[in-house]
């Protein structure tokens, strides 16, 4: 089967490597559809993620959908014909984050496209069925592949219990603020602002619904939330951009008693936050990371037509053109590019 490797920062190869069989709990895929995600970008410019190290060839990608064209001797709820979308983190199932229910907090999870586990740039994955999804007819292997960054906006909402009549600040205006965008007002709410540095992201997320959109190098954004809001601030901020003055802004954006959900990646792990405010303000303030238990409510909210992944995409390619690929996704105004294989 043909598989991109990363071999060396902005360097794939394309190798020809065996198929795999399916263990008896697995299913084997053939891979349709992969996004390039801002992790799977920055493992090929830097070759790491802070701890997370790229030591050996290295398979990225982690956002896939595809038909399952082989199932293990215990499978019984998947069947050959199958287009389902793949959860690409797999848990222990054994420790006591798993036996809580917080299996995306396991320690021992494999991840896909995290050193060392191979990911989804390939013709064809083996994959536990219990992490695969079947998609409806009216759900594409496209909109499956993007089930993965939609669940991280579910599972922030979640974590800021967004819902009606909701005021919602999204930081960021790249996939993940765009997916949480969708997410919230999937939940309910009613007036969702979104910032950003660049104005061609803006202007794309009026188009797909944002109620207010603010330019951080231009507006101050303590004040048109103020005026937005008659000065009571956002219910619920997300921040999905990592920036550190993004950060430190939620603290005054959102109103007294709300909740600020952090999602994005600072370049920082310490960024300074005034304490004081927090608690004056019994301001809640809630990490989020991947998500658990979303991909079927992903599956059901696009095929319902209650969110638009698709419409984010702004470029598909071949695998054999993935350097290409890469090199386009890191232009500033793209917001998400997919790796099409032949079906």
């Amino acid at each position: 089967m043909r598989t991109a490797v990363l071999v060396e920062p902005n360097e794939f190869e394309l190798e020809d490597r065996p198929r795999p069989s399916p263990g008896p709990d697995d299913v084997l895929v053939a891979v349709r559809d992969v996004g390039i995600c801002g992790s799977d970008v920055h493992y090929y410019e830097h070759g790491r993620i802070g701890d997370y190290v790229v030591e050996d060839p290295l398979v990225l990608g982690h956002e896939s959908a595809g038909e399952v064209v082989e199932v293990g001797e215990n499978v019984t709820h998947h069947e050959p014909g199958d287009r389902v979308a793949l959860e690409p983190g797999v848990p222990c199932r054994r420790c006591a984050h798993c036996k809580r229910g917080d299996y995306h907090l396991c320690e021992e999870v494999t991840f896909m496209a995290t050193p060392p586990h191979d990911g989804a740039f390939t013709e064809y994955v083996s994959w536990p069925a219990d992490f695969a999804y079947t998609l409806p007819e009216a759900v594409s292997t496209a909109e499956g592949a993007l089930c993965e960054p939609l669940s991280v906006g579910i599972h922030a909402c979640r974590r800021g219990s967004v819902g009606t009549g909701d005021t919602v600040l999204i930081t960021g205006a790249g996939p993940i603020g765009l997916m949480v965008l969708e997410a919230a007002r999937a939940a309910g709410a009613t007036d969702v602002i979104l910032t950003d540095v660049v104005d061609e992201k803006l202007t794309f997320a009026e188009e797909r619904g944002a109620d207010l959109t603010v330019n951080v190098t231009e507006t101050d954004l303590d004040a048109a939330v103020a005026e937005y809001t008659d000065g009571v601030g956002a219910d619920v901020v997300v921040e999905a951009s990592g920036a550190e003055p993004s950060i430190k802004s939620t603290i005054d954006v959102v109103r007294r008693g709300g909740t600020v959900v952090l999602v994005g990646l600072a370049s920082e792990a310490e960024v300074p936050i005034d304490v004081l405010e927090l608690i004056d303000n019994e301001v809640d303030v809630h990490g989020s990371f991947r998500y658990k238990n979303t991909y079927d409510a992903a599956v059901d909210l696009l095929a319902d037509g209650e969110v638009d992944v698709e419409g984010i995409i702004d470029f598909e390619s071949e695998l054999e053109d993935i350097d290409d690929a890469f090199r386009r996704a890191m232009e500033p105004t793209v917001v998400k590019g997919m790796i099409s294989l032949d079906s």
